[in-house]
């Protein structure tokens, strides 16, 4: 009888601190706070290169890892925030969307073995027992450490309702001749079924993202022409156009014994990790090259040992070589080995010495796709055609998320999943 008394109590105070928490402050986006936080990953089930996305109340879990090259364990909770379609705060209440607990600790982790960089290994799958997530639609995963007001990251996912419309798509070139051999457009039609939609011109909103990026994600789309419970995408006005862009480039750092695809040396330098991505060649104007690619994503895994958590942390070289100046603006490398985020660390800088840019980023071994990014000065707008080119063959992964207004106006729910790809 006391143990449960205590249960509830805590349960209780729990529910009243985060209430009274205030969460306009975190950027609802995939972010990093905490210095020595790396290679973070939300994934579905155990693909580490799964879309975030999970069924309401069934289905597979989400798991997030991430490391801490900082080597101490700490106390890291984590709780879940609901928004809205296009990613603000909805202002409903945790405790309705939440059931039990308004926050968990993450319990899961392990340490590096016989690795020069020491760090801690953190792994969590949800929902558990404790919080469990009542309602569907967008959310952030908001990982602090001992209280709400110290923040480690955040991530974004999504819940989907069990009884979904269905949406047919297709990604095609642009129709607009202007950018017919440059872009792609996606176009698609949903089907509601059974769900009520009193009022699509408000309360039915679409996004659309390309390989899993944000930045460039088109959202708030509204149905453009349909009847009762059918409801067409088609835009003529370009809304539901993408630069096409071009295959991502790739290199392979699972070993360190041996060079992987695209990596000209790798070992010991000076007692750090080292290795050497093959120096690229800016291509903007040329022809569209084929290749298979993981879309711009990574995934972590060594070669050289067996067992969890044998991965190194490597200083890995990127040089990148124009014929064309690349003034008024900065030079990024760019992907899910950046967090799809500009950062300081992979900007490149130009070295007379050898007529290239470079810069070094600090990653953990695995196999890695990659772009270069341009972003014109006074601007944070990136432009992924200035280096890499852009043509309507590219074979880009594209995901489309179909929202519904609540009856009661109080969230939007996640109604419609679909994903499509470039042949």
């Amino acid at each position: 009888m006391i143990k449960r008394t205590l249960s509830i109590l805590f349960l209780l105070l729990s529910a009243a601190l985060l209430r009274s928490q205030d969460f306009s402050a975190i950027q609802l986006t995939d972010m990093v706070y905490a210095d020595g936080i790396s290679s973070v990953q939300l994934y579905s089930g155990n693909y580490q290169m799964g879309f975030p996305i999970m069924t309401l109340k069934g289905g597979e879990p989400l798991t997030l890892s991430f490391d801490d090259l900082n080597g101490e364990p700490r106390y890291f909770k984590y709780t879940f925030i609901h928004c809205t379609h296009d990613w603000k705060l909805d202002g409903m209440n945790q405790i309705e969307y939440l059931d039990g607990f308004q926050e968990d600790e993450i319990t899961e982790y392990s340490y590096s073995m016989n690795t020069l960089q020491y760090y801690v290994h953190y792994q969590l799958q949800f929902p558990g027992e404790l919080m469990r997530i009542a309602r569907s639609g967008n959310y952030i995963l908001y990982v602090y450490e001992d209280e709400p007001d110290h923040p480690i990251l955040t991530r974004r996912f999504m819940v989907l309702e069990p009884l979904q419309a269905s949406i047919s798509a297709t990604v095609h070139r642009a129709s607009d001749v202007n950018m017919m051999y440059e872009k792609q457009e996606v176009d698609f039609v949903a089907n509601t079924g059974s769900w009520n939609v009193r009022n699509p011109a408000q309360h039915l909103h679409a996004t659309i993202l390309q390989n899993g990026r944000w930045d460039n994600a088109i959202m708030g789309l509204r149905y453009r022409a349909g009847k009762p419970g059918e409801y067409s995408f088609d835009y003529d006005d370009n809304s539901n156009v993408f630069n096409g862009g071009s295959e991502f480039r790739a290199f392979d750092l699972k070993s360190l014994k041996y060079n992987g695809t695209r990596i000209v040396s790798c070992g010991l330098e000076r007692g750090r990790n080292v290795a050497y991505v093959l120096e690229d060649m800016a291509r903007p104007y040329g022809p569209y090259v084929s290749g298979t690619t993981a879309a711009g994503k990574c995934f972590y895994k060594t070669e050289d040992f067996e067992g969890e958590n044998r991965e190194e942390y490597v200083h890995t070289y990127f040089t990148l070589r124009s014929d064309y100046s690349l003034a008024g603006g900065k030079v990024y490398v760019f992907g899910q080995l950046t967090d799809w985020r500009i950062v300081p660390e992979a900007e490149m800088h130009y070295n007379n010495a050898i007529s290239s840019w470079e810069t070094t980023l600090y990653l953990k071994q695995g196999y890695y796709n990659y772009q270069y990014v341009f972003v014109p000065d006074d601007s944070q707008q990136i432009d992924e055609t200035y280096i890499e080119g852009s043509h309507w063959e590219t074979g880009n992964e594209y995901v489309i998320l179909l929202y519904l207004l609540d009856d009661g106006g109080a969230y939007d729910r996640l109604i419609g999943f679909k994903t499509l790809k470039v042949e």
